[in-house]
């Protein structure tokens, strides 16, 4: 697509007053520009406005061009003036030069942003920026400010949290409406309005001019691209390509909004003009394209359904008359309310039917629809056409930022604002319709966020826009399209209709756009007022909201398991929560004060009509249907909220909003039938319906759910059970809980409704809902306060829990606007009053804990709620949980020993307006039950449980402490004939009813129950009480006629017309139709009371007879101050001695005859006759208690065994521990090791044809590498000047001096002076367990056949120990022959060193020969290989000659050299800690040792070249040797680093070795080593004090001992070094720099003992592992004296008072002097030449520290800033996922494709390159630390947690973290000590695509 002079140029329809020829064009744009400025500037400027315009129609024509984009890529190549995109730009070019006026772009777009006041930040940013939110200075919540502007302000101490944008946004730094001023950031905080100079006039004038044309040529591009999608193929693809070729455009105007304010005034100017849209865009004029355009502009129009209004003349505003809008609502309420005629829409059908099966759509009639609101967009100027192209082009991101940059100008944000409203309903029919709502969801809520979140722009479009009224509209509107006809209650005739969950609608959340606009306006109190005080929106909002009552109706399955379950039930909580309940908790939010009265008389009005309607709707009269619920009664719950609101905030009297009794009754049934359901779910009657219905009831407690939907349903519960009569709400609960068949005084009973199994669990279910319901005091007189503290405490007393989880589980105010924001002032306070905080601690297995909060002991002693803790559980064992840790305090504490009962908790008092809820623990009913519950209990009869022992007691307990405050005895007496409807009991009080004696009861049992065989008592009709108890068979039975009889009355009583309505409608229908055996009746004897009751109950608890006694005998006290702290926790025997005692404090009578019952000695209670059946049931169940035990007992067995096994076995997770090696078993005579195999079990020694092998894991390692030479670690570079260069680790080091070597000296001669493997060494470990070989390769086989999904590649040979499971990937073969070499070897033998000498240099010369082929040489053959392949090739080839044994030969020593290093680190990088420290309890170097040695036999060094011979004979021929120049020569001993001669010589030597050679060949090497740090020293020094040194050692010479003092051979080396150049080239200054210290005898020695150090160290070692000898432990100090004498160097005559040489552990094998001239002679012949090189060769002293990794700044927010935004090196693109390495600090992109090498993702080639297989990366964007191993990774964790201990993987909550040392410390040591394979557990392959 262009548009564009170039091509109007070539040939497009010429406009006649083309002024300049089409080739002058493009040269002199700036001067026609300058030259139209000139002419515009002129008084009189038609002349050049003509001009210009004609000009900027050639140029700005959209005409040519669309059409070739249009025709597809061809055309528009072919296109005139170099294809469109020339064109376009050339479009561009002259518009930038006209908007100059004729001068440079960037000089006007700088002059322009001089007169920006920058008063407003107004950053535009996408989804995905990090950006801020700071509660504290936030007015709105959804306040958010750019990270600059955020850094810039002060924030400190502030509650605020960095996040990710989901949908975008915009800055608000400087807007005082959205946030405090104190928050602003520096540049915002100036007013800066008064200091700017208003713009020049001519500066902007051709912006004025030229911008119309632009807009309209881009508006002309958007009609012409737009083409209505075919009903079949989404035309996304379409719509993208004319977007794409816009770009420059919409750039082109974003850009114009970032020169700052004076811009944005002549753009808004331009944008909300209608004079100017008029005249460009009516498409009346004569120029044909422009009539074309506009007719696609119509075309779009009507194909969106809207209309347009017909009067094209007519351009005036067209104000609505007041008042329509809300008239016609109100008529559209009014046909929906009666549901008009229920059509079906077909054409919607089609698309929905299939997933919906029978279900049918309904469609309300929609002739009143308000249709203004819905179908008629009228567009006025350029701003409200564009906003109609961005919305059909589902909100591009370019215009959306456009239209958001533009904001900032007021004005143009109020015009803005009026027309999104305008077009709102149509942005809901395209959001509706569109493939990509989710995108299109975020686009929309991006622009409304920042227009609906301004209080005085909100209050203004609802007013002059009737922004509500559309809203509300809208949102019915868009729910219409998805309702299906209810089938809760009466299938058939049911007149309801409620959403359909299954909907796309619902399941994608696609309402959730509108909705959160509608929170947002509901937060502003001038917006919701007008809200409240419409009548007309309130009534069309509850009809909205009855659209979501009894939605996802679930029915119980009774016969097969549901085939699919629906996972519908997500979308009905997630409707209920956001649609209903938020909006509800913003209204909620403004009626906090008396003056808000009204509001909520207008809610409850409106809401209990909807209520009523409902009713009738769905022909409710007094029954539920059965088996079926729904957890969705919205209505019910804005009425329950909205009471509970009236009575606490308002002052408002409840008898006021309540209906009568009738209405009460139905509102009561459904939120009763879902606690009903609630226990049934829980009880498994449910379980046909699959797991969803079990997830369904968990959602309904869940925290972020139950503010919503359990607690309004149980408040609005005790509001009923408040006002309607007791007795008919007790029988009520019982009935619709299916229990009351089970509430007989007879051990036998039928129950119609309920199977036997599932009787208990209702039962328990039904008195918890009483205990719940009577005790809960959420909505009946808490303060906010209170509730948040009783919450915080459940949620405690459950689990230990972090901040930010329990932030997460206390329902908080689901409305995010309410004002109450999570993590408050008081959450923290009261957090810190109950709860005490965890440091995070660590684990020895590694596993990292969070920082945890506990609830403090006076919490449990007095707060601990189980009635709360049973409301917030979501899953039954946390209950279980709660009690378990309260019975450890209390066993802890010592205040109870025994299994606790739940504790009674005293609570709050009651708001005078719910008194009548007290009534429920004192109406008989209620008695009934729990006189006959206890009875049953005593009785042992079945299915009662502790449980409901428990409830019964708590309600109880209730009743005595609400009773009436004074009790007269007398009451009973009272009472009138009405009284005594009932025989139970005499009155209603709980308090004298409790000791009211009941002697018979008539009970209505099955033929088969044992009662029935006795004969009822002849003394029947004598007893005082009989006559009355005979007529009375008015037991529990009666309850559900009770219900009727009251249902009935009240009935009657409320309205006489009701009585027409026909009610026959009973229970009986539904009652199961099973053929139940005969009922007769019984007469039973029963003589007692409830106190007698529990007085026996008591005696059954304890066990023992009589064994309460009443505690005020002895202690008068007890009665005056009751609250007895030894009551308070227990289990049911306090908890009756409780009752007891307060029941005696409540009555005197009460306290008699207690007395008198105690007295007369109970007789045992009579042994039960048992039937043969019940004696089954009870041999079965005792059968099945035994089986219990029984498996208890062995599980605990099995468990000890098992950990007592593990301590032995081993401790895997902590490498410190100490792991009994096998492999030292051998006693000291048996010179045969043996071993076990932790796979066959058997025990032997290791064989040529047999061998054993050390589980081993090889891995590659650049630990070493990684030292550096100074203390202090590296940082991580937060800045772009820090930086790391690797220059100065360990492994640079060693790289230059091998290549510097192999330049000058020969090739093999190299590879045997140096080591290698300080990068990619091959570091093996053990975890100590043998095995035969044979027997890994089956267990091998095994795991490769065994398809379980394995943490590692058996293919590689990876497995696990099969004892430990410690990850593996090798086996170690062990050599026969003894484990410590034999006592043979080790006798110190009195050979002359010489001797020695001798026998060395044989046994060298030995050709090795190779083994035969045994099973044994096979598999250290295999080793090898293995040890090998571990490394990559790079880390093994350096010989110039590739494949040259000669490499080998190195790699294998080097393996050796590795292994001793790394064990050095692993003991703290010196040996003074001594003993078989840690690292070597496991080691494995002994086999290591053999297996190489083995492999270095193999090639023998030519005798020539073996450099034992120039450390031990004077060599004649050296001069010969110079002669040939061409070849090069061998490296000079000198040059020869000590420690890796030392390994090849004894590697070279036949294994075992014995151990005076092993000494012989330290004392040659240390010689060598002593000369080498002479040399050094002498380097060191300046030339005075060579010649000083020179001087005082020749003096000393001929003295005895010359060889053996320090200052003699320092003389001498100098003497002899200084013939050649070695001290020549260097210029004084270099002198004065290198030797500042003066050296002193002391110094010296200092110097000369740290030079051989290492070598001591390394060679101590090797020692202690070829020989099996302790190291000593020691001091610092003298690490080297302690050290000699264990290596055998010290003189055995040696006195130890003397100041300690080191010169005198020197034992030179020929004459010191000639062989020292004989080394210097080699350097000095290489001096010659390379004077610089063979001073850089020398081997200067060690000087590497420990490995570090990076040090981390203590904020992460620190690295985050940095690196967040940090570009890749590759493509220069910031990364998704950045990474940084912790050990090189190298940047990476994690899965970045851009940096991705042959397959290998950028970290995974880092991990080899810079840790040899391990990389240890830190995740920017998640806070979190992976690690790479090879071809796995794992998530550590987090190093940064933040002030409460917690990590916060993915930033998700944004909170400041810091850096946890600990943690960090512990990450290091698993990378030295390379465990992290053995202490993560999760790892997983990465494909190489990390």
């Amino acid at each position: 697509m262009a548009a564009a002079a170039a091509a109007a140029a070539v040939g497009g329809p010429q406009p006649p007053q083309a002024e300049m020829p089409a080739p002058g064009l493009a040269l002199d744009k700036a001067a026609t520009a300058a030259h139209l400025k000139a002419a515009l500037s002129r008084p009189d400027n038609r002349a050049g406005a003509e001009e210009l315009q004609a000009l900027l129609e050639r140029v700005l024509s959209a005409e040519r061009p669309l059409a070739a984009a249009a025709d597809g890529e061809e055309a528009a190549a072919s296109g005139g003036g170099g294809g469109p995109g020339a064109a376009e730009e050339e479009a561009l070019e002259w518009c930038k030069c006209l908007l100059a006026g004729g001068g440079g772009y960037d000089e006007f777009c700088a002059a322009v942003r001089a007169y920006d006041p920058a008063a407003l930040c107004g950053l535009v940013w996408t989804a995905n920026f990090v950006a801020y939110r700071c509660r504290t200075c936030g007015i709105s919540p959804c306040m958010s400010l750019c990270a600059e502007c955020f850094h810039q302000g002060d924030h400190t101490g502030h509650d605020f949290n960095m996040f990710r944008s989901q949908a975008g946004g915009a800055c608000d730094c400087g807007d005082s409406n959205v946030m405090r001023e104190s928050g602003f950031c520096k540049r915002h905080q100036i007013k800066s309005s008064s200091n700017i100079p208003c713009v020049p006039k001519d500066l902007l004038m051709m912006s004025e001019f030229v911008l119309p044309r632009f807009i309209f040529c881009l508006i002309q591009y958007l009609r012409e691209g737009y083409n209505e999608p075919a009903a079949d193929v989404p035309s996304e693809k379409d719509l993208n390509k004319v977007l794409q070729l816009l770009e420059p455009q919409i750039s082109f105007l974003e850009d114009l909004t970032k020169m700052g304010g004076a811009m944005r005034s002549v753009l808004t100017q331009v944008l909300t003009n209608q004079q100017s849209y008029k005249d460009l865009t009516s498409g009346l004029g004569e120029n044909a394209y422009a009539r074309k355009s506009h007719e696609k502009y119509l075309i779009a129009l009507k194909s969106s359904g809207l209309t347009y209004p017909e009067d094209k003349l007519v351009y005036g505003i067209q104000e609505p008359p007041a008042g329509t809008s809300t008239l016609a609502v109100q008529g559209f309420a009014g046909a929906t309310g009666t549901l008009g005629q229920l059509d079906s829409s077909d054409e919607e059908d089609q698309d929905g039917s299939q997933g919906l099966g029978k279900r049918k759509r309904v469609k309300l009639s929609s002739n009143t629809k308000d249709q203004s609101i819905m179908d008629v967009l009228k567009h006025k100027s350029f701003l409200e056409e564009l906003l109609f192209w961005t919305i059909k082009y589902e909100f591009p991101q370019k215009m959306v930022t456009f239209l958001l940059n533009m904001l900032p100008d007021q004005e143009y944000k109020v015009a803005f604002t009026k027309t999104f409203v305008q077009h709102y309903a149509f942005i809901m029919k395209t959001l509706k319709k569109s493939h990509e709502s989710d995108t299109m969801s975020n686009r929309i809520v991006h622009i409304s966020v920042q227009l609906f979140s301004n209080e005085e722009l909100a209050r203004q479009v609802t007013e002059e826009c009737q922004l509500l009224d559309i809203m509300v509209t809208v949102l019915l509107y868009m729910m219409e399209s998805c309702l299906i006809k209810s089938e809760l209650q009466d299938e058939e005739n049911s007149l309801h209709v409620v959403v359909n969950c299954g909907e796309a609608l619902l399941k994608n959340n696609t309402y959730w756009p509108l909705v959160s606009d509608f929170i947002n306006i509901l937060s502003h109190q001038s917006v919701a007022k007008r809200f409240l005080e419409d009548h007309g929106l309130l009534v069309t909002w509850m009809n909205f909201v009855s659209f979501f009552q009894g939605m996802n109706l679930n029915k119980r399955e009774l016969n097969e398991h549901v085939e699919f379950e629906s996972q519908t039930y997500y979308a009905a909580f997630a409707a209920e929560l956001e649609a209903c309940a938020q909006p509800m908790w913003g209204l909620l939010s403004h009626c906090k004060v008396r003056e808000t009265q009204e509001y909520t008389r207008n809610v409850v009005r409106y809401c209990l009509e909807a209520l009523q309607d409902w009713f009738d709707a769905i022909n409710f009269v007094d029954e539920p249907a059965p088996n079926q619920v729904t957890f969705h009664l919205p209505l019910h719950r804005y009425y329950a909220m909205f009471l509970s609101k009236a009575v606490k905030c308002q002052e408002l009297d409840l008898d006021s909003v309540l209906p009568d009794q009738e209405m009460l009754m139905k509102l009561m049934i459904h939120p009763l039938q879902i606690q009903a359901s609630l226990a049934e779910i829980h009880s498994n009657m449910w379980v046909r319906n699959g797991l969803q219905i079990k997830g369904q009831a968990m959602t309904y407690v869940q925290s972020h759910f139950c503010n919503s939907m359990i607690d309004p349903d149980i408040y609005l519960l005790q509001v009923c059970a408040s006002r309607l009569d007791p007795d008919y709400f007790i029988s009520s609960v019982f009935e619709r809980f299916k229990v009351v068949d089970l509430l007989t005084m007879a051990s036998q009973h039928q129950n119609t409704v309920l199977d036997a199994e599932h009787e208990r669990s209702m039962l328990e279910g039904a008195l918890t809902f009483l205990v719940i319901l009577l005790s809960l005091r959420l909505h009946l007189g808490m303060s906010d306060d209170e509730i948040l503290r009783a919450e915080m405490v459940a949620q405690l007393c459950m689990n230990d829990r972090t901040h930010s989880s329990l932030l997460d589980l206390i329902p908080e105010n689901p409305n995010p606007k309410s004002g109450i924001i999570p993590g408050s002032y008081s959450f923290e306070s009261v957090l810190s009053a109950v709860a005490d905080f965890k440091a995070p601690v660590f684990e020895p297995g590694g596993s990292m804990q969070q920082g945890m909060y506990t609830p403090k002991a006076e919490v449990w002693d007095h707060e601990f709620d189980p009635v709360m803790v049973i409301l917030r559980t979501v899953y039954r064992r946390d209950v279980q949980s709660a009690m378990d840790r309260y019975t450890a305090f209390l066993k802890q504490s010592g205040k109870f020993p025994g299994n606790p009962w739940p504790p009674y908790k005293k609570r709050t008092p009651l708001h005078p307006s719910y008194k009548g809820l007290m009534r429920l623990l004192h109406c008989k009913t209620l008695h009934i039950v729990l006189f006959t519950l206890l009875y049953k209990i005593l009785m042992d009869h079945q299915n009662l449980s502790e449980h409901v022992l428990c409830m019964v007691l708590y309600l109880i307990e209730l009743g005595l402490e609400n009773s009436a405050e004074e009790e007269s005895d007398e009451e009973a007496s009272v009472g009138g004939p009405e009284r005594c409807h009932d025989s139970w009991f005499p009155g209603s009080n709980l308090v004298s009813n409790m000791r009211h004696f009941i002697n018979y009861v008539r009970v209505r049992v099955p033929e088969t129950a044992p009662e029935v065989k006795r004969d009822s008592p002849a003394s029947t009709s004598s007893d005082s009480l009989g006559s009355l108890q005979n007529s009375g068979t008015a037991q529990v039975f009666s309850l559900v006629a009770e219900r009727r009889k009251k249902f009935q009355e009240i009935i009657n009583r409320s309205s006489s017309e009701a009585n027409q309505v026909v009610r026959p409608k009973t229970s009986n229908k539904w009652s199961a139709p099973g053929s139940a055996p005969q009922l007769t009746t019984a007469i039973l004897e029963i003589k007692e009371s409830i106190l007698s009751l529990l007085i026996k109950l008591h005696h059954k608890l304890s066990g023992k007879q009589n064994s309460y006694y009443p505690p005020w005998l002895d202690d008068i006290e007890i009665l005056i101050q009751p609250d007895i702290p030894k009551y308070s926790h227990g289990d049911g025997i306090t908890a009756v001695e409780r009752i007891l005692l307060k029941a005696a404090l409540q009555s005197r009578m009460n306290k008699r005859i207690i007395e008198e019952i105690c007295r007369k000695v109970t007789p045992p209670v009579p042994p039960k006759k048992i039937t043969a059946a019940e004696k089954k049931t009870l041999d079965k169940e005792e059968r099945r208690q035994k089986a219990r035990e029984r498996q208890q007992k062995l599980l605990a067995e099995f468990a000890s065994r098992q950990k007592s096994f593990m301590e032995t076995a081993m401790d895997v997770d902590s490498p410190e521990s100490d792991i009994p090696m096998e492999i030292t078993t051998a006693e000291p005579q048996v010179s045969e090791a043996v071993y076990d195999c932790v796979i066959c079990g058997q025990s032997g020694p290791s064989s040529e044809d047999r061998p054993t092998g050390l589980v081993v894991l090889l891995q590659a390692s650049s630990v070493l590498g990684q030292c550096r030479d100074n203390i202090e670690p590296k940082k991580l570079p937060i800045t772009e000047e820090e930086q790391i260069y690797p220059w100065d680790t360990c492994a640079a080091v060693h790289d230059v001096r091998l290549s510097l070597l192999q330049r000058y000296f020969k090739d093999s001669s190299c590879l045997l002076a140096v080591s290698i493997g300080w990068e990619g060494g091959v570091y093996v470990q053990t975890c100590g367990h043998t095995l035969h070989i044979d027997c890994h390769k089956s267990y091998m086989e095994s795991l490769r056949n065994d398809q379980v999904l394995q943490g590692f590649s058996v293919d590689k040979g990876e497995f696990t120990c099969p004892l430990c499971r410690q990850f593996a990937n090798s086996v170690l073969p062990c050599y026969p022959g003894s484990n410590v070499e034999n006592n043979l070897w080790q006798r110190p033998s009195n050979k002359s060193i010489q001797d020695l000498i001798k026998e060395v240099e044989e046994l060298q010369g030995r050709p090795g020969a190779f083994p035969s082929e045994t099973n044994l040489s096979k598999e250290m053959e295999s080793v090898m290989k293995d040890i090998k392949n571990t490394t990559q090739k790079k880390y093994r080839d350096y010989s110039k000659t590739p494949g040259s044994p000669d490499n080998d030969f190195l790699f294998m020593y080097s393996v050796a050299r590795t292994n001793l290093e790394l064990e050095l680190i692993h003991r703290g990088g010196n040996l003074c800690s001594g003993g078989a420290s840690t690292a070597g309890k496991r080691s494995c170097l002994n086999q290591l040792f053999h297996v190489l040695a083995l492999h270095m036999r193999l090639y023998s060094i030519d005798s020539e070249y073996n450099p034992w011979r120039k450390l031990t004979q004077l060599l004649e021929e050296v001069n010969s040797q110079l002669g040939n120049e061409e070849q090069q020569p061998e490296v000079p001993i000198l040059y020869h680093d000590v420690t890796s001669l030392l390994l090849i010589q004894i590697l070279m030597m036949p294994q075992p070795l014995r151990k005076d050679h092993f000494t012989c060949i330290v004392k040659v090497l240390f010689t060598l080593l002593y000369t080498q740090g002479l040399v050094a020293l002498s380097v060191k020094c300046n030339e005075e004090d060579r010649s000083a040194w020179k001087h005082t050692g020749a003096l000393k010479k001929n003295t005895c001992d010359a060889e053996k003092s320090y200052e003699v051979l320092l003389s001498f080396v100098i003497r002899e070094l200084s013939k050649g150049k070695l001290y020549h080239e260097e210029g004084t200054q270099e002198c004065a720099t290198i030797s500042p210290i003066a050296w002193s005898p002391e110094s010296t020695e200092k110097y000369l003992q740290d030079f051989c150090l290492p070598f001591l160290r390394i060679t101590s070692l090797l020692q202690h592992h070829l020989f099996g000898e302790d190291l000593p432990s020691c001091q610092e100090e003298e690490e080297f004296s302690v050290l000699c004498s264990c290596l055998g160097l010290l003189p055995t005559f040696y006195q130890t008072e003397h100041p300690f040489i080191s010169a005198s552990c020197l034992d030179w094998p020929v004459p010191a002097f000639d062989i020292i001239s004989q080394w210097c002679f080699e350097i000095n012949s290489f001096t010659e030449r390379h004077a610089e090189q063979g001073k850089a060769l020398l081997i200067q002293e060690s000087r590497w520290k420990l490995p570090h990794l990076l040090q981390l700044p203590e904020n992460y927010n620190t690295i985050f800033q940095y690196y967040h935004r940090k570009t890749c090196s590759v493509c220069t693109k910031v990364p998704k996922d950045p990474a940084v390495c912790l050990v090189c600090g190298t940047f990476v992109c994690l899965k970045g494709l851009c940096c991705k090498q042959q397959s290998y993702c950028e970290c995974v080639l880092h991990s080899q390159n810079c840790g040899a297989g391990t990389g240890i990366f830190l995740l920017i964007n998640a806070s979190v630390i992976i690690i790479i191993r090879g071809h796995r990774f794992c998530l550590w964790g987090s190093v940064y947690l933040d002030a409460h201990g917690e990590e916060d993987r993915d930033l998700r909550r944004g909170k400041p973290l810091y850096i946890c040392k600990e943690r960090y410390k512990v990450l290091e040591q698993q990378w030295i000590s390379h465990t992290f394979d053995h202490i993560n557990k999760r790892w997983g392959p990465h494909y190489n695509g990390l």
